[in-house]
């Protein structure tokens, strides 16, 4: 491998998918007409519910929890790689399908269980969720650990 740490990888892979994923819900706040220190506080109240009656530093923290949030899935796909390398050889596929794992776990999962939302989820939820998670998210995250985890044989 080009380099035995998954360190480098995970946070290069938070970042990007990060940044994109945060962006795309920065847009579809405004498009919908809320205000994204609100969505912002939102995502802060997963763990810290008081967060949603909170000023700029709830807003802060809600980017906090959001990039701790893509940090745990880039981790997970690094150990996933480093684990099952073959993975490496078809990073589309291995991003698609790891977006689709975390669209499931976070959507039908954690979101439910910790916000009460009604299962299934509304259309246009699936649609921008499932988009989020395999193009802003899986596939990014995918690219970055085949870059930095590929056998440097393949990486030609």
């Amino acid at each position: 491998m080009t380099d035995t740490s998954i360190v480098k990888p995970i946070a290069i892979a938070t970042a990007i998918s990060g940044t994109l994923d945060i962006l795309f819900a920065m847009i579809l706040t405004v498009a919908f007409g809320r205000h994204i220190s609100d969505m912002l506080r939102t995502v802060a109240s997963g763990p810290f519910p008081a967060a949603t009656g909170t000023g700029a530093g709830g807003a802060i923290l809600g980017l906090v929890v959001h990039f701790a949030l893509m940090a745990i899935m880039a981790t997970a796909l690094m150990l996933l790689v480093r684990w099952k390398p073959e993975r490496l050889e078809t990073p589309l596929m291995t991003g698609i399908a790891f977006g689709v794992v975390t669209y499931f776990v976070m959507n039908w999962l954690v979101v439910p269980l910790r916000f009460g939302t009604p299962l299934p989820p509304k259309t246009l939820s699936i649609v921008t969720q499932a988009f989020a998670h395999l193009v802003l998210v899986g596939i990014p995250m995918a690219y970055v650990a085949a870059r930095y985890l590929r056998p440097e044989s393949q990486n030609r």
